[in-house]
C-alpha cells in the first residue's frame, strides 16, 4: 500500500488526517473562546483541497460541542465535498464546569446505551449529515460493560447513520471483548516518539489490533506540539507556548521532565535538518512508518503547519531512518515524565466490568 494511504474498512483514506480539537480548545485556559471562525473554516477548505479529509472530531471539544458545529457550518456551505471528507467524531466525555479544577472542568465518562444513541443522534443533528464515517467512544466506561455500549454503536451502524465503529484508549482486553459483538474498525491512541506506551508487550494493545486487523489512529502524533516548537529553549519558553492546561493536564510539560524532553526534541530536530524535512514531517512519517495500519491525525489551527504536516505523505522514509530515531530515543532516554496526569490516567487503555451473566 502506497506510504500516503490506509484503509478502513472497504474505504480508502489518508494516511495523515487532521485532528480538528484545536480548532475549538485553547491550550491557554478553558475560558479562552475558540479562535476566529472565519480562519477555522479556511483552514477545513485548506485541508479539504490538500487530500487531509480524514477529519477527527467530538462532542466534547469546545463549549457547547463548538467543533462539532463548526464542522458542520463547513459541510453545509460546501455540499457538494461531503462525500470528500471522512468523517470522525466521539462521545463518551460528560464535561462539567468547575471553578476550581485547573482545567476549568471535571470530567465523566458515560457510555451507556442510552448515552451513545442520545449522544450520536445529536452529533449528527449538529454536523448536518445523515451518517458519520467512523464514531469511537472516547473512553470506557468503567461501570458499562463494552458489551452494552458497542451493541448500541452496532444498532446505529445497522440504522444507516455511522458506517463504522471505534474505541479510544482501550485495554487489550476491552477491544477483544467488544469485537466479539461487532467489528471494531479503528482504536485512537496517543502515539509518538514522545509516547510509546502503545507499543509495550505488557500493556499488549498493539497485539490485540492487529490480531483483529484493527486500524490504529494516533492522536498527538507530534508530541502536542511539543516536539515541533523551535522557539522552546529554556524552562521559561514552555508556559507561553504550552498553557496552564496541557501543564496541569500534562507531567511531560512539568520542570522536572524539560532538560530530558528538551534532548529528545533536539536529536530529532538534528536529525530533521540533516534529512532535509521539517521535524514535523520527520515524525510523521517515523509514525507512518510503524505499518500501513497506522494513520495520523495531528492538529493544528493555522495553514502553516497544516501544509507542512500534510508533506509528510510525500518524505522517502527508510528502515534506517526509523532506526536512527530509535537510536535517537535511546541515547537522549526517550520520554520524560507521565503523559497524563494520574485523574487522566485512569481512563487510558481502560477495562469495563464484566458482563453479567
Amino acid at each position: 500500500m502506497p506510504f500516503s494511504i490506509r484503509k478502513i474498512g472497504d474505504t480508502t483514506v489518508p494516511a495523515v488526517g487532521f485532528g480538528c480539537m484545536n480548532l475549538s480548545i485553547s491550550a491557554s485556559s478553558a475560558a479562552d473562546p475558540p479562535p476566529p471562525e472565519d480562519n477555522s473554516l479556511a483552514v477545513l477548505s485548506r485541508a479539504a483541497e490538500l487530500g487531509t479529509t480524514f477529519w477527527d472530531t467530538s462532542d466534547a471539544y469546545g463549549p457547547s460541542s463548538h467543533n462539532e458545529k463548526l464542522i458542520g457550518r463547513w459541510l453545509a456551505e460546501n455540499p457538494g465535498l461531503r462525500s470528500k471528507i471522512f468523517l470522525c467524531t466521539k462521545f463518551g466525555f460528560k464535561l462539567k464546569p468547575s471553578p476550581t479544577s485547573p482545567i476549568g472542568y471535571e470530567m465523566g465518562i458515560d457510555c451507556s446505551p442510552e448515552h451513545v444513541r442520545t449522544a450520536v443522534n445529536a452529533s449528527l443533528d449538529r454536523l448536518g449529515v445523515d451518517t458519520i464515517d467512523l464514531v469511537y467512544a472516547h473512553r470506557v466506561d468503567p461501570f458499562v460493560p463494552i458489551e452494552h455500549t458497542v451493541a448500541a454503536m452496532a444498532e446505529l451502524v445497522h440504522a444507516g447513520k455511522v458506517r463504522y465503529i471505534g474505541l479510544s484508549e482501550c485495554s487489550a482486553t476491552t477491544l477483544r471483548r467488544a469485537y466479539k459483538i461487532h467489528p471494531i474498525a479503528a482504536i485512537q491512541m496517543e502515539f509518538s516518539p514522545w509516547a510509546l506506551d502503545l507499543e509495550d508487550p505488557q500493556i499488549g494493545i498493539l497485539t490485540a489490533a492487529r490480531e483483529l486487523d484493527v486500524k490504529i489512529v494516533t492522536y498527538s502524533p507530534l508530541g502536542r506540539g511539543w516536539l515541533t516548537n523551535a522557539k522552546i529553549e529554556k524552562w521559561e519558553d514552555l508556559e507561553p507556548f504550552v498553557g496552564k492546561i496541557r501543564m496541569s493536564v500534562h507531567p511531560r510539560f512539568s520542570r522536572e521532565a524539560f532538560e530530558g524532553n528538551l534532548r529528545l526534541k533536539r536529536g530529532l530536530e538534528e536529525m530533521a535538518k540533516e534529512k532535509g524535512v521539517s521535524v514535523g514531517q520527520l515524525t510523521l512519517a517515523w509514525v507512518l512508518s510503524q505499518g500501513d495500519d497506522f494513520i495520523a491525525i495531528p492538529g493544528t489551527k493555522t495553514l502553516k503547519y497544516l501544509e507542512d504536516n500534510a508533506g509528510a505523505r510525500e518524505v522517502d522514509f527508510t528502515a534506517e531512518d526509523e532506526a536512527q530515531v530509535r537510536s535517537i530515543l535511546k541515547a537522549t532516554g526517550g520520554a520524560q515524565g507521565a503523559r497524563y496526569s494520574e485523574a487522566f490516567l485512569k481512563a487510558c487503555f481502560g477495562d469495563t466490568p464484566a458482563l453479567e451473566e
